[in-house]
């Protein structure tokens, strides 16, 4: 008869302290204690699950009740030993705290407890899941374990111990179990493989480590299920395509198609993903892995066993294009989106609209990020290391020579700022390449027209000349008609200048008088020739309209144009 099959977490649990594994603390004291025969009455083991609190109680009832003993290294031998090992020792009584929570259960435990044990030196009680009895068993307790006869041992055991009511805490020595570390359960892994000649790749072995949380059992036992369908060889490929896994490689290739611009080819992995009979879940929880694999690296960590991945496995490219805000950002993101799933209406829409979303993830700019840069922004404009160029205002410089009737000998530079009337559209800033022409002109009168402008379109090419100085363009005409018309569309030209060529320039005005031979004219004369244009001539004859106002004798003016005004000069003159 072939013999029975013993699954890896009970073929493996230790038999002595010395193989108990990750609880250096817990042996070395109870080891001491036993060797100075400080035995006490009650302890309390807690700590996660699967990380030796009954192996170690059940250790120490060995220790305890080893025909040898008590000693910290019990024989394994021994009818105790065995008995113990086999859980079939009469003194040693194990009880589910999960199933035995009422108050009778324990007034059960009182009456035993009268005894003394049959063939032990001790009679140990090991509770496991203690916290699980009532309010009522607990205070059942209290007395007992108090003051419990000198052949009694409590051992409890349990997972939540802040679910113990202090009054059991204060009466029994507390010991604190840690989680195992990955390199611990890696060997144990290693060694179990070797036990049943099974060849298993480390990047499997450590894949199992790292699901397992810490928790040795739980090692064991994925272990026991991946050896089953893995046959005599243990691989990673393997597992992802039995136990359907995104995996590392495949989640890091739907990133990096997404980040830089590739979508369509994130969507079309992701569904394949779908396909293999990966589950929505499990893919939120790799990608979710991922990203924290990432975020930790990115900080300088590069211990595999607080990575969860291996060094080779680190996708560099995708670290380098990512700052730790814009992975942060996407951790948090799948962290959320794991919480709320349950309640959407297809989960995998939920995952395909968060991986397009990490095509935006390269550009996100974090708070503090912003926050940083206005600040540097500002103290650079404070020490003058930034410029921040204005919005350029229309501006018209107007220069008339000799053409104001109150300083007709007097040079005037009047700067007008248009009113605000509306905003500018466009704001663009001359960079000192930008000229004006004469050939432009015919540009700017169509502008002008296509602003209902008719008359400065007329007018604008009357310009004889354009100067420039220190960027500022001056239109320059010897026709006061022209100069009056346009200077009443100076904000219409400015603007016919931005929609014509692109440029927002400061532009100047000037009436620039011909010298025809008036010199010999008086002032008044020129004064009103510059006002309405034409040629001054003499005349023999005088006319007393003329006398009237104030105007030599035999001078008179005579208008070259047709504008239809007969100037009637002021009678106070």
């Amino acid at each position: 008869m072939a013999a029975s099959y013993e699954v890896t977490a009970t073929r493996k649990r230790p038999q002595d302290f010395d193989r108990l594994v990750g609880q250096d603390f817990v042996v070395s004291t109870l080891e001491n204690a036993i060797k100075a025969g400080r035995i006490a009455h009650a302890y309390l083991f807690s700590g996660p699950r699967g990380v030796g609190k009954t192996s170690s109680a059940r250790l120490l009832a060995k220790a305890l009740n080893c025909e040898h003993g008590p000693t910290p290294h019990p024989c394994g031998k021994c009818d105790s030993c065995l008995a113990i090992a086999q859980g079939k020792a009469v003194d040693v009584i194990e009880i589910d705290g999960a199933s035995n929570t009422s108050v009778n259960d324990i007034r059960a435990i009182k009456e035993e407890v009268m005894y003394p044990p049959q063939s032990s030196r001790y009679k140990i009680y090991i509770i496991d899941e203690v916290h699980m009895l009532s309010t009522s068993a607990f205070n059942a307790l209290l007395k007992t374990i108090e003051e419990p006869p000198e052949y009694i041992i409590f051992i409890f055991a349990t997972t939540e111990l802040q679910k113990v009511p202090a009054t059991i805490r204060s009466r029994c020595q507390q010991f604190r179990f840690n989680l195992i570390s990955q390199n611990l359960i890696i060997d144990c892994l290693r060694s179990a493989a070797e036990d049943l000649s099974i060849k298993a790749d480390e990047d499997a072995l450590f894949w199992i480590a790292r699901e397992s949380t810490g928790s040795m059992r739980d090692a064991y036992t994925l272990f026991d299920q991946v050896a089953s369908f893995s046959g005599d060889h243990i691989t990673l490929q393997k597992i992802r395509e039995k136990l359907s896994i995104a995996g590392f490689g495949a989640v890091s290739d739907i990133v990096r198609k997404a980040i830089t611009g590739q979508g369509g080819e994130a969507i079309n992995a992701l569904s394949d993903l779908f396909s293999s009979g990966v589950s929505a879940e499990q893919i939120i929880k790799d990608s979710a892995d991922f990203f924290r694999t990432l975020m930790l690296y990115k900080s300088g960590i590069r211990r595999p066993d607080i990575l969860g991945a291996v060094r080779s496995d680190i996708p560099e490219d995708i670290v380098g294009i990512l700052t730790e805000e814009q992975i942060e950002a996407a951790l948090k993101a799948f962290l959320n989106l794991y919480r709320d799933v349950r309640y959407s209406l297809s989960p995998r829409f939920e995952i395909e609209l968060m991986i397009l979303r990490l095509s935006v993830l390269p550009s996100m700019v974090a708070p503090a990020e912003l926050v940083k840069k206005l600040e540097d922004m500002k103290k650079g404009i404070a020490e003058g290391n930034v410029v921040i160029k204005a919005p350029r205002q229309s501006v018209v410089v107007t220069d008339i020579k000799e053409s104001s009737p109150q300083a007709p000998s007097e040079k005037k530079e009047e700067i007008e700022e248009q009113p605000e009337e509306e905003p500018e559209e466009e704001v663009v800033v001359s960079e000192g390449s930008f000229s004006l022409k004469l050939s432009d002109l015919g540009a700017l009168a169509e502008a002008l027209r296509k602003m209902g402008k008719p008359s400065a379109a007329r007018y604008i090419t009357s310009v004889e000349r354009i100067d420039e100085n220190d960027g500022i363009f001056t239109f320059v005409t010897s026709k006061p008609l022209a100069y009056n018309s346009l200077k009443n569309e100076e904000k219409s030209l400015a603007k016919a200048i931005a929609s014509a060529f692109g440029e927002n320039p400061m532009i100047k005005l000037k009436l620039e008088e011909k010298n025809n031979g008036d010199s010999e004219f008086s002032p008044r004369m020129k004064e009103l020739k510059a006002f309405f244009g034409g040629t001054l001539i003499k005349k023999e004859t005088e006319d007393k309209e003329k006398e009237e106002t104030n105007v030599p004798k035999h001078e008179s003016i005579r208008t070259n144009e047709d504008n239809g005004l007969d100037p009637e000069p002021d009678e106070d003159n």
